[in-house]
């Protein structure tokens, strides 16, 4: 028999167990707690799914998100092996993606619709059976839906070889088919799959720009059971934006200008883009302007009237944000960042740029509203302009709804089962050792450094942030849009301005900073590991931002297995760059799996045809034994609480605390 251990309660203990007891009043229930936490400390890990840089692509992401980047697909081929057809197996798959649309064609040709249901309920009973087995009963019950919660509940956990059940069994799914109620109960029950596939999402940046959807993401992640985000990029560019940074705003208006991707805007957020269009007009009604031909994806469709006057809109707001950058530039000196207001270096009479002394040659050099002797100042009318931008920003709500969902879910990194999430870098020194960033004033490396930059973001956005840091932190969006030592940037420059203007293209280069140099280094990513304070004997850095260039022969697998590259590559504008569509990362009980994917056609086609994204799965690293809750951090957490509890029971048995029988 195991001694009972002495535990030494010193009044603050005392004070914090007096409030435990208010949840565990008894001995029984304490103890009770302690049995089912220990039960669940045995149970296999939770599921954990790695996506990063949407990019707008809502329908591919949720596809990925309802097949689990290839999860669900998996667990079918496990149950069903050769009891089913290819076929078969594939129509399963889509009716758990796709319930609602999938049922409306199967009912549409299906001869015998009753059979159907009959079977087809069996095996995703079978499905969500298996799903839910490693998850608690009251863990498994929260994720049912209210109408057919006790139903779901009881084919779950009845044993299907047990005879003395099966007629039972039979009689609950005869019955939901009677009473006409089959296509609502699949529909629940496909859902409940999707839910208990995954338990834990994690996003790794770059919701919004390129494609039409992130207002459709967002949605869908608010909805969503768990999931955390470590911000992007593109992430801080739309909350600078919503934090009032001008900036920030023409930069994202320029973006979707870029792609001719004016949904999100327009119809997503309701932003009002009229008076750019009439001051584009207005401005640039003679210029042809083509260098701001709109990007556009295979499937877009514009006329040529529209195409015109979204280049003169995309030039009216690339030249406001080069005026908008520089005078955020000139108030922070401090960044570094003056070299950037490239409108003083043009000579428009001839008709070039100087930089550091040297003539560049320019493209064009229509700048109406650029005075030579103040390149910076907003003419009147852009200032109004502006202003009724901003103001759009400001005041959707819907956005506010999103940043706050970014922010109650998110920040710049994450540690979760000895894993280290971000998006983008850590800033490093050539050497490979951690380098110091300004900000606000002080200098900070590593783990500091992220929460620091954490605490000026959240700061933009509080009521009570002294004026100053407030609108030092509405600022600070565009040095972590661009700034050199960013850690969402990390390059020498962003050469915006040197791609529309100067038809050197030696001066695109943006050379990366040494992170991205030295991220196959193992040393160097186990210094930035112990930076974080990342334990466990397997340690990994997990991010995106970067395309992985898979068809030049790059792999996504670096520092020896100490870092892992997910880019989502989601955006059609990297397919052909990246000759794939990106990679999620699977993290369940037997070890990691790296998904790579082909480019997804549409939900239609995978409805119509069976059609899935074309996955490869890749084995990073299988454990050598089923990794249990008690393996992670909340086995963690759980170890914390049962010794708590414990402590509980002590002070109850030993008279420092008095039961509460009610």
């Amino acid at each position: 028999m195991t001694p009972t251990k002495h535990y030494e309660i010193t009044e603050e203990k005392k004070h914090y167990l007096t409030l435990l007891a208010q949840s565990f009043p008894t001995i029984a229930d304490a103890s009770t707690e302690i049995i089912n936490l220990e039960a669940i400390m045995h149970l296999p890990k939770g599921t954990e799914h790695f996506l990063a840089d949407l990019h707008g692509e809502s329908e591919a992401f949720q596809h990925v998100l309802k097949n689990a980047s290839g999860n669900i697909k998996r667990k079918v081929n496990e149950l069903f092996g050769n009891e089913l057809r290819e076929s078969e197996k594939k129509e399963l798959c889509t009716l758990i993606y796709y319930p609602d649309r999938k049922l409306e064609l199967v009912k549409a040709a299906e001869p015998d619709i009753d059979d159907w249901y009959h079977i087809t309920i069996h095996q995703l009973v079978r499905i969500a059976r298996d799903v839910s087995s490693k998850y608690t009963r009251s863990k498994v019950r929260k994720s049912l839906p209210e109408d057919f919660s006790y139903i779901i509940e009881e084919l779950l956990h009845e044993r299907p070889d047990d005879m003395n059940k099966a007629a039972y069994v039979n009689v609950i799914v005869d019955t939901i088919i009677e009473t006409r109620r089959a296509d609502d109960f699949i529909s629940a029950l496909c859902v409940v799959i999707q839910r208990l596939a995954i338990d834990q999402l994690h996003i790794l940046g770059d919701i919004f720009d390129r494609g039409s959807g992130a207002h459709i993401i967002m949605d869908t992640l608010r909805q969503y059971h768990s999931w955390d985000i470590q911000w992007g990029n593109h992430d801080i560019l739309w909350m600078g934006a919503s934090a009032g940074n001008r900036a920030c705003i023409c930069n994202v208006l320029r973006l979707s200008l870029r792609y001719a991707n004016m949904a999100t805007l327009e119809e997503g957020y309701g932003i009002n883009l009229v008076p750019l269009a009439t001051f584009a007009l207005d401005t640039y009604g003679d210029d042809p302007c083509e260098e701001f031909m709109p990007k556009l994806m295979k499937d877009t469709k514009i006329d040529e009237k529209t195409l015109q006057l979204t280049a003169k809109m995309h030039k009216a707001i690339t030249i406001l944000q080069f005026k908008e950058e520089a005078r955020i530039f000139s108030r922070r000196p401090e960044w570094g960042m003056q070299d950037r207001m490239l409108l003083g270096t043009i000579d428009q009479e001839r008709r070039v740029c100087v930089i550091d002394g040297k003539d560049y040659e320019m493209r064009s050099c229509h700048f109406p509203t650029v005075d030579p002797a103040d390149p910076n100042k907003l003419t009147p009318e852009e200032e109004l302009l502006m202003q009724k931008l901003t103001h759009s920003f400001i005041v959707c709500e819907k956005l506010r709804k999103h940043i706050r969902a970014i922010f109650s879910h998110g920040c710049m990194f994450n540690v979760c089962n000895s894993n280290l999430l971000f998006h983008a870098s850590v800033p490093l020194n050539d050497d490979g050792t951690l380098r110091e960033v300004e900000v606000y004033g002080n200098n900070y490396v590593g783990k500091e450094l992220f929460h620091q930059i954490g605490m000026v973001v959240r700061s933009a956005f509080q009521n009570d942030t002294e004026e100053d840091e407030r609108k030092y932190a509405i600022d600070y969006f565009l040095y972590l849009w661009c700034g050199k030592d960013s850690p969402l940037f990390n390059k020498s420059k962003m050469a915006t301005f040197e791609r529309y203007f100067l038809t050197d293209k030696e001066m695109y280069k943006e050379e990366k900073g040494a992170y991205f140099k030295l991220r196959d280094n193992e040393q160097v990513c186990d210094r930035i590991l112990d930076a974080f304070e990342v334990k466990g004997t397997n340690r990994h850095i997990i991010n995106g931002h970067v395309p992985v260039h898979a068809s030049k022969g790059e792999n996504p697998i670096k520092a020896n297995g100490k870092l892992m590259v997910i880019d989502g590559g989601f955006s059609e504008a990297y397919h052909s760059e990246t000759g794939i569509a990106g990679y999620t990362l699977v993290y369940h009980s037997r070890g990691f799996q790296l998904v790579q994917h082909e480019p997804f056609t549409s939900a239609a086609d995978a409805i119509l045809r069976g059609t899935d994204i074309k996955s490869t799965t890749q084995i990073v690293e299988m454990s050598a034994h089923r990794m249990l809750v008690a393996d992670t951090d909340k086995g963690d957490e759980l170890r914390e609480q049962v010794a708590d509890l414990k402590m509980l029971l002590y002070a109850y048995r030993h008279g420092i605390l008095k039961e509460s029988r009610q």
